[in-house]
């Protein structure tokens, strides 16, 4: 379970992470927005600097901005455990990519809804995390759009058959609801950000899509 901190209440930012830790967090993922590759501004890696200090868990951070070589080092000095990048945004994919492992971070790739695992598959020996996003990036909220999950099962069986080891991510309109689907095709890593912290009880919340009681 991976709670989006874009959906907390950051003037109570601190209060808000310790809140997700205790309610069963395993990783918290940080949505960076650029207001060009998306139509959406969000924070930069002074945020995450200041998340990191705040807690032990892991931080994913998603990169949703344009030519993310200029900045991966920033985020993995931030504090950063993951980087993915867009391979929509990517000008070099594979440079991208060994820089993050390089750096000594976890290496992810993501994919819009309109693109196929195919947009990916040359370099899916050299990841850690495959993001399938489910909604079109730059605003929470968005309704899940179900068809991404055969890129999901796609993605199952080209790793089984490569005997490759990355994780695959689900993000983007992640709920209750939603989350068996997503499971059931596949996917490690569920996103979710308004569905958690538009709730009353962040705990309930999480067990809910992770599908335990």
């Amino acid at each position: 379970m991976a709670p989006s901190l874009l959906a907390c209440d950051f003037a109570r930012l601190g209060e808000e992470i310790a809140a997700v830790e205790a309610a069963g967090a395993d990783l918290l993922h940080l949505d960076v927005m650029d207001g060009h590759f998306v139509p959406n501004l969000t924070f930069g890696p002074l945020v995450v600097e200041a998340v990191r200090r705040l807690t032990k868990l892991p931080l994913d951070a998603h990169l949703m901005i344009a030519e993310p070589h200029r900045y991966v080092d920033r985020f993995v000095e931030a504090g950063a455990d993951v980087v993915t990048v867009h391979v929509e945004a990517s000008t070099d994919l594979g440079r991208d990519l060994a820089r993050i492992r390089e750096l000594g971070a976890r290496a992810g790739v993501a994919f819009n809804p309109d693109r196929g695992l195919d947009a990916v598959t040359s370099v899916l020996d050299r990841i850690d995390l495959l993001l399938v996003m489910s909604v079109f990036p730059g605003f929470g909220g968005q309704a899940f759009i179900a068809d991404v999950l055969d890129g999901v099962r796609e993605a199952v069986r080209v790793r089984a058959e490569r005997d490759l080891d990355f994780v695959i991510e689900i993000d983007g309109g992640v709920s209750p609801d939603t989350a068996p689907a997503a499971r059931d095709a596949g996917a490690e890593i569920l996103v979710a950000g308004t569905a958690i912290f538009r709730s009353d009880d962040y705990a309930a919340a999480i067990r809910a899509i992770r599908g335990s009681k």
